[in-house]
């Protein structure tokens, strides 16, 4: 479902932030997390061409471009018990020692986001201990000292650290807009459940629409 975005009724790029979460090698990339865990990474690496038209388009129009990326301190100490327990349950722990690096651990290979979408000079990247980037983190004050009101989200996962922060942004006021085909999930029904979700009822924590729209509207604005 395609819906209006933003309230405003017209983009302005001055205050429209690019939000691109956490495509980490950890999360879309051989030797990483997902992979280590034995999962497939293939639907997590689906958004990587929309992402990067989105990413040509901000540039190209000066956009403020945000990447994030999860993961930790080498020394853990921002790493609660619950998560790494949890983390341990599901296969890998979190900042646990193997030849391929520590999951989710800042430093390590697997934390850095993936060649493609590379962040360039100027660009910012927060890093976040957690699932939404506002938790725990500068993302907020960072978007408000630049006075943007507005968030074109995308990345990696829908079901986890997207629609987190999209839920927080909704109730910190921001305008939001998730790139339904620049995220994804591990799992097809999960993303699919979340999109349902996010989507329903006239979008409840902002808008769903796809990276070609939003494409023609950053490239439209800067005209």
């Amino acid at each position: 479902m395609t819906l209006s975005w933003p309230v405003s009724g017209s983009l302005d790029l001055d205050r429209t932030a690019l939000v691109v979460i956490d495509m980490q090698t950890d999360f879309c990339g051989p030797g990483g997390w997902i992979d280590r865990l034995g999962q497939s990474f293939d639907n997590t690496r689906k958004p990587i061409g929309p992402i990067a038209d989105l990413l040509a388009a901000a540039r190209a129009a000066g956009m403020t471009i945000i990447h994030t990326r999860e993961g930790h301190r080498p020394d853990l100490t921002d790493l609660n018990p619950v998560k790494r327990w949890r983390s341990r349950v599901h296969g890998v722990g979190i900042g646990d020692e193997s030849n391929q690096g520590r999951a989710l651990t800042r430093g390590d290979p697997g934390h850095d986001i993936i060649p493609e979408l590379y962040p360039e000079t100027g660009e910012i990247v927060i890093d976040k201990p957690g699932k939404s980037s506002f938790h725990a983190t500068e993302f907020d004050q960072v978007l408000r000292a630049r006075g943007i009101e507005a968030l074109i989200v995308c990345g990696v996962t829908s079901d986890c650290c997207v629609q987190s922060t999209i839920r927080d942004g909704a109730d910190l006021g921001y305008d939001c807009v998730l790139v339904v085909d620049g995220t994804a999930a591990v799992e097809s029904a999960n993303h699919q459940g979340m999109v349902d979700v996010l989507s329903a009822y006239g979008g409840r924590w902002g808008a769903v629409m796809p990276s070609s729209s939003l494409v023609a509207m950053i490239e439209g604005a800067g005209q």
